[in-house]
């Protein structure tokens, strides 16, 4: 009984919910897709940049891997606007989780590279190669094996984190779902379905990024 009046609480507030996991996938996404940009350049500034700015990039990464997503969430949408910078709720939740995506695939990059031999930069350049033809011809396919496992780990930590900009007034899944437990009162019922959909959600990055991670694999 309770199963189907639970099903008749989603059914009855399905576009609500819908437009939530639509929010919570287009925040994630493109967080996730602008935090890897980012991320890349931080690991290359990383290695690669002299002292003066590898110090700098290193207390970017440092900082922002060591602040809790939420404090980030709240210092996006309230001290920005205090000092003139004016992001609505969604822009700067997906603000908060491009910087905290970004300082950890920064440090994924980083570990990659620094694992590559240094002879093969050197012999890229013996040839002729830029800075930049080395990087996407002969750095980024070997770290590319290394960053993908990482990577997703880092991605499902930004579909959760998600969650936390409900304290902000987006209204992604968690919050759509809440506001259908503020009617129905179904609290344990619709947690688990919510936690269901968070479960899908990563499971499809997950198995996308093991798609990814067998087509770049070395033959055996």
């Amino acid at each position: 009984m309770e199963f189907f009046q639970t099903l008749d609480a989603i059914w009855g507030a399905r576009w609500p919910i819908i437009s939530g996991i639509e929010n919570t996938i287009f925040i994630s996404g493109v967080s996730i897709i602008l935090g890897t940009f980012l991320g890349i350049v931080v690991g290359l500034l990383l290695t690669y940049a002299n002292l003066f700015v590898r110090f700098f990039v290193r207390v970017y990464s440092d900082f922002l891997r060591g602040t809790p997503v939420f404090v980030l969430i709240l210092a996006s949408f309230y001290i920005l606007s205090i000092i003139g910078v004016q992001l609505n709720a969604f822009q700067a939740g997906i603000f908060a989780l491009t910087l905290f995506c970004s300082s950890h695939v920064g440090e994924i990059v980083r570990g990659a590279l620094q694992t590559i031999p240094k002879g093969q930069t050197e012999a890229a350049k013996s040839i002729g190669l830029t800075f930049w033809t080395t990087f996407f011809s002969v750095l980024l396919p070997q770290a590319l094996r290394q960053i993908l496992p990482t990577w997703v780990n880092t991605a499902t930590e930004i579909v959760k984190a998600s969650t936390l900009l409900s304290i902000i007034g987006v209204v992604e899944l968690l919050l759509s779902v809440q506001q259908v437990i503020s009617r129905t009162y179904l609290s344990l019922e619709l947690y688990f379905f919510a936690g269901f959909v968070f479960f899908l959600i990563n499971f499809a990055i997950e198995k996308a990024g093991r798609f990814v991670e067998r087509k770049i694999a070395i033959p055996t």
